[in-house]
């Protein structure tokens, strides 16, 4: 439950806001009527000089692509329903109140819902606006004064302009919220899930139904409403995800797009992203930056982590490497992924992995570590299986095994490379198959050495948050791979070792 604000805290919050508004936008004392005319029509003309101008303190960086054309739905249209579920720091809430203060001071737009998880949330999501109606000095001077006395209050208030703004936590009772023969026109749903709310579905359902029956209800049927909502896909199920369903755009963006650049490099540089990512978990990144919780997992509730026996006295060892045919290395799409399993007796050990989107250099490069690894370890002969379906084929032959070669030829070493060829069903029904009995059985264990590892810790997110719809499931895919490839050795053996045991009781037959 969010913590709720004390009054002076709130009294501190809002004195920062108004002096930080009082130093952020001067104004030019000089400028004549005729001017000033001129350069406000300029600014309504063009919203994007219109928000540099009056949000100098927001408008930090000049905007992205997915910024203007956001804002040019939004006031292109005087209905519209947008779910905005763009990363942390690509600037949603900021963004949203320029866009409303634009259409409010400009007279399109009159009354205002603005409703967050809480009461208390929502009423500190709404202060932005509140301060900039009051402090902000281009905007009283070039609209007025804003601030009516009487109707001022934190959570509700009214401008001279006869706009009025109210903040609401979800659950609370929206109806009759009216500005005089207005109802709302506007309402932004900002902060609406926390991840206490999204562990329980029945609360997402009741804040959904919420929405649907009582807040979207307040408008006129008749008079055009705008509909933001502002929030990140946190869970697999919630209203976020539920409200995307009915809008008429569903605008995801992450902190880097499918070609694994920054979405906003204007703000966000390539080394300033990697350098948050480097110090959260693999689950956290995947939920705040790229819209793709990973903590709704259904199959492999638990893993095992303990300490493996050496390696070289397992009775199977296999590498088993799973690229990509993509050269990426910070893309949303599918990674690449090498893995060490050995077996011993009927327990299987991921005993190393190099897990991550990465370029085929890269992962030649973890292939080549993988190989040192376990020869280091004393293991002989060495198996190494990469696999080849149709997809990565003729990427395998034309673009990876030169790579190898070439790296080989490098480094003095000849990699024993044997391609998988075996024709694969879907890989969700092959993981759950394989893997999840002998995660149950406690037979599939996790190298307690490398539990600190980020490649290690990112191939145990990528189980835990495993269902039938996950996207991100290179690790476990490797790990399937190499698991079936030492059951059908052990499956050979076997095999084998029933002919030799026949063949030596027919030699002593009497």
């Amino acid at each position: 439950m969010a913590k709720k604000i004390t009054d002076k805290e709130y009294l501190l919050k809002w004195r920062e806001f108004c002096e930080n508004l009082d130093n952020a936008t001067p104004i030019d004392l000089t400028e004549n009527a005729s001017d000033k005319i001129k350069r406000i029509k300029h600014l309504e003309d063009n919203p994007e000089e219109w928000f540099k101008y009056y949000f100098p303190n927001y408008y930090t960086s000049e905007p992205a692509d997915f910024h203007i054309k956001a804002t040019r739905r939004v006031l292109k249209n005087s209905e519209w329903y947008e779910v905005r579920s763009w990363a942390r720091e690509l600037s949603k809430s900021g963004r949203t109140m320029m866009e409303v203060l634009y259409l409010t001071m400009t007279g399109k737009k009159h009354n205002v819902l603005l409703v967050s998880n809480s009461a208390d949330n929502a009423e500190r999501l709404l202060l932005p606006y509140k301060a900039n109606l009051e402090r902000n000095n281009r905007l009283i001077n070039d609209y007025g004064q804003q601030r009516r006395i009487g109707s001022w209050e934190s959570n509700e208030f009214k401008t001279r302009k006869n706009v009025s703004f109210r903040a609401l936590g979800v659950g609370q009772s929206p109806r009759g919220t009216r500005n005089e023969a207005k109802r709302p026109d506007v309402i932004l749903v900002d902060d609406i899930d926390t991840d206490e709310i999204c562990r329980n579905e029945d609360r997402v359902k009741e804040n959904v139904k919420w929405i649907e029956q009582a807040l979207i209800p307040t408008r006129s049927i008749s008079t055009g409403l705008l509909l933001i909502a502002c929030g990140n896909i946190i869970a697999k199920y919630c209203c976020i995800s539920e409200m995307a369903k009915k809008a008429d755009k569903h605008d995801i963006v992450n902190i880097r797009d499918e070609e694994g650049k920054s979405t906003w490099p204007q703000k966000n540089s390539e080394e300033q992203i990697d350098r948050v990512l480097e110090i959260i978990s693999a689950a956290s990144g995947s939920k705040e930056y790229f819209n793709n919780p990973e903590d709704d997992g259904d199959i492999f509730k638990e893993l095992i982590v303990d300490q493996l026996p050496q390696l070289r006295h397992c009775d199977y060892v296999v590498i088993y490497a799973d690229p990509a045919p993509s050269n990426k290395d910070k893309t949303t799409s599918s990674g690449k992924g090498v893995v060490v399993i050995g077996r011993k007796g009927i327990k299987y050990g991921v005993y190393k992995v190099w897990l991550n989107q990465m370029t085929n250099a890269a992962f030649v490069d973890y292939m080549f570590e993988a190989y040192l690894y376990v020869k280091n370890a004393g293991v002989d002969p060495i198996n190494i299986f990469i696999e080849n379906n149709t997809l990565q084929d003729p990427f395998y032959e034309q673009v990876l095994l030169p790579l190898i070669f070439k790296t080989g030829d490098e480094k003095g070493i000849a990699l024993p490379i044997t391609p998988d060829e075996r024709k694969k069903p879907d890989k969700h029904v092959r993981i759950e198959g394989t893997l999840e009995p002998k995660n149950r059985l406690g037979q599939l264990i996790f190298n307690k050495a490398e539990e600190k590892n980020p490649h290690m810790e990112r191939l145990m997110s990528q189980f835990t948050s495993f269902n039938m719809k996950s996207k991100k499931i290179d690790g476990p895919d490797a790990v399937e791979g190499g698991v079936v490839i030492i059951e059908n050795k052990a499956a050979a053996r076997s095999v084998d070792g029933i002919e030799m045991f026949k063949r030596k009781a027919n030699k002593y037959k009497m």
